[in-house]
């Protein structure tokens, strides 16, 4: 089991919060939300995690799950979680307000692409963004750098608008894209390649109804972020205790699950490209 996402259609559904230790107060609690980045859904990971961490940060660990990327957003900018796992668009979008805590590396980079699939069944001719005039496209969410910001930079450029598709809808997480898909609910879809990729690692079943037709350059891969504000010793522990997994026999174990190889520090220019193309997209909210 690896990192597995949202698995509603619903925008805005919250998830329950996981962990190993009963409430505490917000001194004693570090909380960590998720959002549709992330594929590790199931409460049995959710709490294996939060007691590896628990154990190394000295205090209760709750992760606050979330279908979609604003909800877990407000979360973090009202003070509500420590800290988030988000996409690099958010993070770009509210850098003046964020600090990366740490960024996961995967295949030894922090980087992945951006995919755009199509259906087998029901529209094997498309082969790149130019073939989807009047075809149904799904998004992940309105906030994703892979599941939307890609999407709208890549149309663009193949002299297509939003009017120019027959219809597109948000799926809310990447694997639903992939999932209304293999359905034949769109002709094609956006989506982050590294969990088109873990799903198919997985052997679950959309990857065996789509195929991927156009990978993007590289991007930053999504962070977990924190408030830019004087640091807490809870979010030290967090940061060391995840640059630590590697390192440690359970660590290695989780890292496994989620298809990681670890976390690194980052900085703030591995979203550039992010930063750069979300500049081009005139409703994306980044400003040069």
């Amino acid at each position: 089991m690896r990192r597995r996402d949202c698995l509603g259609l619903l925008a805005a559904l919250a998830w329950p919060a996981f962990g190993t230790a009963a409430e505490s107060g917000p001194d004693r609690t570090l909380r960590i939300g998720l959002t549709p980045v992330i594929l590790a859904d199931q409460a049995a990971f959710l709490t294996r995690w939060a007691a590896y961490l628990e154990e190394r940060c000295g205090v209760a660990v709750r992760f606050v799950a979330r279908e979609s990327y604003q909800p877990v957003l407000d979360l973090l900018l009202t003070q509500r979680v420590d800290a988030a796992w988000i996409c690099g668009y958010p993070f770009v979008l509210h850098e003046r307000d964020l600090s990366l805590l740490a960024v996961p590396s995967w295949a030894d980079e922090p980087l992945y692409r951006s995919y755009l699939i199509r259906s087998r069944r029901l529209a094997p001719d498309i082969q790149g963004w130019h073939d989807l005039r009047d075809r149904v496209l799904a998004y992940s969410d309105p906030l994703s750098n892979s599941g939307w910001l890609v999407a709208q930079a890549q149309l663009s450029r193949a002299g297509l608008s939003a009017g120019d598709l027959r219809r597109s809808f948000f799926a809310h997480g990447h694997r639903n894209v992939a999932e209304a898909v293999a359905a034949g609910l769109a002709h094609a879809g956006s989506i982050d390649g590294y969990v088109w990729e873990t799903m198919r690692l997985q052997g679950m079943g959309a990857t065996d109804d789509t195929d991927v037709v156009w990978r993007s350059e590289e991007f930053g891969f999504p962070p977990l972020v924190t408030l830019r504000q004087p640091s807490h010793a809870r979010v030290d522990a967090l940061r060391e205790a995840l640059f630590a997994m590697p390192r440690n026999p359970e660590g290695r174990a989780l890292l496994e699950a989620l298809n990681l190889d670890g976390f690194v520090p980052g900085d703030a220019s591995l979203f550039n490209s992010i930063r750069l193309q979300a500049m081009q997209i005139p409703d994306s909210g980044v400003q040069g």
